[in-house]
C-alpha cells in the first residue's frame, strides 16, 4: 500500500514542481556575461528554473529597455542601473555590486607581445599596430566609450581612427584571429573567452578604467522572488574564484 502511495505521489509532485518552474529573462552587458552563464547551471538545478541569457553592450541594453523591452534580471553598470531605477524600470532595492573589470591588451597567438608596462609604452604601442580593434562608441559600449576619451588625452585620435576596426558588439578579439586587426583593446573579461589570442595583460594604472557591474531584479518582474534568488547567487563569497578565473575582479 505504501509502495502504490508512492508511486501515485510521485508524479504528483513533479507535476507541482514544473508548474513551479519559471523562466527568468536576464540580460547582462557583455563583459559579465560570462559569471553570468557560469552561475546558471547551478541555479536551474536547484531551482528547477530555466534562465534565457541574453547579451548586448550597455548602451544597447539601455535603449531596448528604454523602449520597452521586459525582462527579470538586469546586470549592467552600478550607474546605469541607478538611471534606470530613477526611471522605475528596476527595484532599486535590488540593486546589488557583483564585481569590477578593467580594460585589457591582446594580440593573435604567437605574435610578439607589445610592452605595454606604462603609459608611454602603451601609446606606443598603439601607433606601432597596423589596425587596434575595440568597440564602437557608437555603439554604447562601455570600454569603446572611455578609450575614445583616453585616445584623445594621449594625443594620437587621429592616429588611431586611421587604423580603427569599430566593433558594435561582441567578442572584439575575435578580429584578432580573422587578421582584421593586429591588437584589441577590450575588457579583460571579453578577451580571456576568444580562442587562438594571447592576452598581453592589463592597461597600466595610470589610464586604467575600471567598471563595477551591479545587478537589479525588474520593477515588473512576474518572477521577482525566482530572480532575486538568482542574484543573490552571483553575489555570495564563493563567486570569487569564478570571478578571477574570467577576467573579473571581485568587489571589497
Amino acid at each position: 500500500m505504501r509502495r502504490l502511495l508512492c508511486l501515485v505521489l510521485l508524479p504528483v509532485a513533479a507535476l507541482s514542481l514544473a508548474a513551479r518552474a519559471e523562466t527568468l529573462k536576464v540580460l547582462t552587458a557583455g563583459a559579465f556575461k560570462q559569471i553570468v552563464v557560469s552561475a546558471a547551471p547551478a541555479f536551474e538545478a536547484r531551482t528547477g528554473h530555466t534562465l534565457d541569457i541574453q547579451n548586448d553592450t550597455a548602451g544597447a541594453l539601455a535603449k531596448r529597455i528604454a523602449g520597452g523591452e521586459r525582462f527579470d534580471v538586469l546586470v549592467l553598470s552600478t550607474g546605469a542601473l541607478q538611471s534606470l531605477g530613477a526611471n522605475a524600470r528596476v527595484a532599486t532595492t535590488s540593486i546589488t555590486p557583483l564585481a569590477k573589470v578593467g580594460i585589457g591588451v591582446a594580440v593573435k597567438a604567437g605574435a610578439p607581445e607589445p610592452k605595454i608596462d606604462t603609459e608611454e609604452a602603451f601609446k606606443q604601442a598603439l601607433l606601432d599596430a597596423r589596425k587596434v580593434a575595440y568597440i564602437d562608441p557608437d555603439s554604447g559600449g562601455s570600454s569603446g566609450i572611455y578609450l575614445d576619451g583616453l585616445f584623445q588625452r594621449l594625443g594620437i585620435s587621429d592616429a588611431i581612427k586611421a587604423k580603427a576596426v569599430l566593433v558594435r558588439g561582441g567578442l572584439v578579439a575575435e578580429r584578432l584571429v580573422t587578421d582584421e586587426a593586429d591588437m584589441a583593446v577590450h575588457q579583460v573579461s571579453e578577451i580571456l573567452p576568444v580562442a587562438g589570442v594571447s592576452f598581453v595583460g592589463p592597461l597600466p594604472e595610470a589610464v586604467q578604467n575600471y567598471t563595477v557591474y551591479a545587478g537589479a531584479v525588474a520593477s515588473d518582474s512576474a518572477h521577482a522572488a525566482a530572480a532575486r534568488d538568482f542574484l543573490a547567487s552571483m553575489a555570495i563569497p564563493e563567486m570569487a574564484v569564478t570571478l578571477r578565473a574570467k577576467g573579473m575582479m571581485p568587489l571589497p
